[in-house]
């Protein structure tokens, strides 16, 4: 696979210009005076500008957040190179994305589309969509209660084979639950099913554990207890479940529910500054707290990233198979972020809390009470996601290193080669 660079290049500060010099994008950044009310900071107050010059073929797309220019020129440049330039809001909301015109498969859109109007189709991989989403949800929790120190005796995990696909399983008064296979696809034919545990005797288990040991380290196993008795509901449904009435429906449930029990204990994946960024439920368009304004922020930025994913590969990121289909709604860039949300998303924004890269001095409130980022802020966040998506991992289905930047494009390949019938289902990323 070639070497995928996707700069990004962000503009976060208002007044901000771009103009084109030949085959060099020139960037002049205004620089205000202290204490300038956000209303006042434009072109004319500006006091200083810091300029910049970026060759074109060094960039993959541009972010543009709230009143900031590009020049027709500079737009001119940037289609005939492919790099798509992205209006969003001060919230990080994705108000509009231009593009040139698209060098695009147009016998796979046609398969998507066909495969999108087929509601079995949509929900077998609505199904891997949700199973990789709840696996690494299960996963960073997992990671919380091996990190929490236990106020109570905890019963330890069983031990585990070393297979392929094992992964470290929660305390379990009745055994070890068997999580999600990682690299082998869910189906009923080559792969392995799904062993069946007793998942009412697993949940019991976690309320008596809840009740009598309500320590922050039961919480979280209770918590994984209940993801993986998610999953093997899951592994349950057979491919005649899947073409009833209703599945996709029944599946969009599950993965509320996944949703709602992972965000009920994300508190206790917080340390530090823990009544700062104190965590209730999600809240967005517009947050009403410091941790929802994070991780909003965050959500958009990895949304953009796969948007850019599925449009280099040849797929329409508006036509989903999870996510409803809705006017201005990039319903399969949503689908695909799904698997990315724990563990690239969340987790940045558990670490920058905890390590105070990220404080309550970032933030401000605005009449109604929307919460947003500063100008400082908004600048870490960014800077810390860049840092983060040059991070190596490996793929654990295709046994390869790549760039946590590479990863929405290698998933996005990975989906279309399942639209094609190339491999019979799509296999999610779960990071070992």
């Amino acid at each position: 696979m070639p070497e995928i660079q996707q700069n990004t290049l962000y503009l976060t500060t208002p007044a901000s210009y771009v103009a084109r010099d030949h085959l060099t994008l020139q960037v002049e950044v205004p620089l205000f005076p202290d204490g300038l009310a956000p209303a006042e900071r434009t072109r004319e107050h500006a006091s200083d500008w810091k300029k910049l010059s970026i060759p074109i073929h060094m960039l993959e797309s541009i972010c543009v957040f709230g009143a900031s220019t590009v020049s027709a020129p500079a737009l001119d440049l940037c289609w005939e190179h492919g790099v798509a330039v992205n209006y969003l809001s001060e919230f990080g909301y994705l108000q509009a994305r231009m593009t040139g015109v698209a060098d695009t498969s147009v016998t796979l859109r046609r398969v998507q589309f066909r495969a999108a109007d087929d509601p079995a189709r949509c929900a077998a991989i609505a199904r891997q969509i949700i199973a990789g989403k709840i696996q690494n949800s299960r996963n960073s929790l997992l990671r919380a209660a091996r990190e929490t120190d236990p106020a109570t005796p905890i019963i330890p995990p069983a031990s585990q084979g070393a297979g392929e696909g094992a992964c470290e399983s929660s305390p379990n008064p009745v055994g070890r639950v068997t999580p999600w296979p990682v690299r082998v696809p869910l189906s009923h034919g080559p792969c392995a099913p799904l062993p069946r545990a007793d998942s009412d005797r697993a949940r019991q288990g976690g309320d008596e554990r809840a009740r009598h040991g309500g320590d922050e380290r039961a919480r979280l196993t209770h918590a994984t207890d209940a993801l993986a008795s998610q999953l093997q509901e899951l592994g349950r449904r057979t491919p005649d479940d899947l073409r009833q009435a209703g599945a996709l429906d029944a599946l969009r449930g599950a993965e509320g529910m996944g949703g709602a029990i992972y965000f009920g204990v994300f508190t206790l994946l917080l340390k530090q500054q823990r009544e700062d960024f104190a965590f209730a439920n999600r809240s967005r368009r517009p947050p009403r707290d410091r941790i929802n304004c994070l991780l909003s922020f965050l959500y958009a930025l990895v949304r953009h990233d796969c948007i850019a994913a599925l449009t280099s590969v040849g797929l329409d990121p508006f036509v989903g198979f999870l996510h409803a289909d809705r006017p201005n709604r990039p319903a399969l860039a949503l689908d695909l972020m799904e698997e990315f949300r724990p563990w690239l998303a969340d987790r940045l924004a558990v670490t920058l809390v905890n390590r105070q890269q990220i404080g309550q001095d970032h933030f401000q409130v605005r009449e109604g009470g929307a919460v947003e980022f500063t100008s400082a802020g908004r600048k870490a966040v960014i800077t810390a996601y860049q840092q983060r998506k040059q991070e190596k991992l490996t793929h654990p289905l295709l046994d390869q290193e790549f760039r946590i930047a590479q990863f929405p494009f290698v998933q996005a390949r990975v989906l279309a080669r399942c639209l094609r019938g190339d491999i019979p289902d799509y296999i999610p990323f779960v990071p070992k």
